[in-house]
């Protein structure tokens, strides 16, 4: 039987879901969190970890002489070091989609909210703001209609092409730049441009991409240069794709209108991120991928994916 050892299985499952069909394929054992200082200990004699944010470094596999098996319960990896992995002949999978429509759903929570500010104006309503008002409406921020703006997508795969279909029914403009020009999800009515042209000409800009060398930092003071001072940024993919401190220059110098980020360059952020006290900057802590529904999907993938490594055919394994 497989020892299968869970390193941080809060965040997938913090009670509403059922480890059961994972305790059917072997001895199950589920930490909620795990300091990097006990997971030598933890996963000592563990063939199976599965992990979301607790790191896996070739150091640590060194201490592992049982593991067979890494299951990444997300769909980036680089907690992992994949490469010292594979040289030492164990699999590392991930989660390939499973919250495309919370991410995208997600995506427009975030853009509504800066375009409407129903909390702003539902918390002056409770103050008895309107009891007082002498008009029968009132508004505490300006109001932004989406309909024929333009909406840049920087990645059209899984969620930004469910992103572009929200949009379409937003009646937006859409215009993409990526790599999945090669390989495009079938969206009607979408424009490829290059970078400079959708920087350029979005009100809105959505960031879909990995986070890879190439794209670290690719939102950077150069760049915020070319956006307009209108525009507004969405992030729910990587946090360091921005430079967090050239953004908040960019919010506090009004050369930007607003962001929204569900992601930082460091999570949890330490106190001093310049975006906390930017302007007119909503930050989200990493919530996008966390409906129930996304999450229940995730766990029943990652389940496949150990029973499939189990009887001898793994699947969505990323370090062949």
């Amino acid at each position: 039987m497989a020892n299968i050892v869970v390193l941080d299985g809060y965040t997938l499952n913090p009670g509403d879901l059922d480890w059961g069909r994972l305790e059917q394929l072997g001895s199950v054992t589920v930490y909620d969190r795990t300091a990097v200082a006990d997971i030598a200990e933890r996963a000592a004699n563990a063939d199976i970890v599965l992990t979301n944010k607790t790191p896996l470094t070739a150091s640590m596999l060194e201490q592992l002489p049982k593991l067979q098996y890494i299951g990444v319960l997300a769909t980036g990896y680089n907690i992992v070091d994949t490469e010292a992995a594979r040289q030492r002949g164990i699999p590392v999978t991930n989660i390939p989609t499973y919250g495309t429509h919370s991410v995208a759903q997600f995506v427009f929570a975030l853009l509504l909210e800066l375009c409407q500010r129903v909390q702003i104006h539902s918390d002056a309503v409770h103050a008895g703001d309107w009891n007082s008002c002498p008009d029968f409406c009132f508004t505490r921020s300006p109001l932004i209609e989406l309909s024929g703006r333009t909406m840049g997508l920087i990645g059209l795969g899984r969620i930004g092409g469910q992103v572009a279909k929200i949009a379409n029914a937003f009646d937006m403009r859409v215009i993409a730049v990526g790599s999945g020009r090669s390989n495009p999800i079938p969206v009607q009515g979408v424009e490829w441009v290059e970078l400079e042209q959708l920087l350029a000409e979005s009100d809105v800009i959505s960031l879909h991409c990995p986070l890879t060398p190439a794209t670290e930092k690719l939102i950077n003071a150069e760049r915020l240069a070319l956006m307009k001072r209108s525009a507004m940024l969405i992030n729910t993919s990587r946090g360091a794709l921005i430079n967090e401190q050239d953004l908040a220059d960019a919010l506090n110098d009004q050369r930007l209108a607003g962001a929204a980020v569900d992601v930082l360059s460091v999570e949890p952020p330490v106190p001093t991120n310049p975006l906390y006290t930017a302007a007119n900057c909503l930050i989200t802590p990493h919530i996008a991928w966390a409906t129930k529904e996304a999450r229940a999907r995730l766990m029943g993938t990652a389940v496949d994916n150990v029973q499939s490594f189990l009887s001898g055919e793994t699947i969505h394994v990323v370090n062949r």
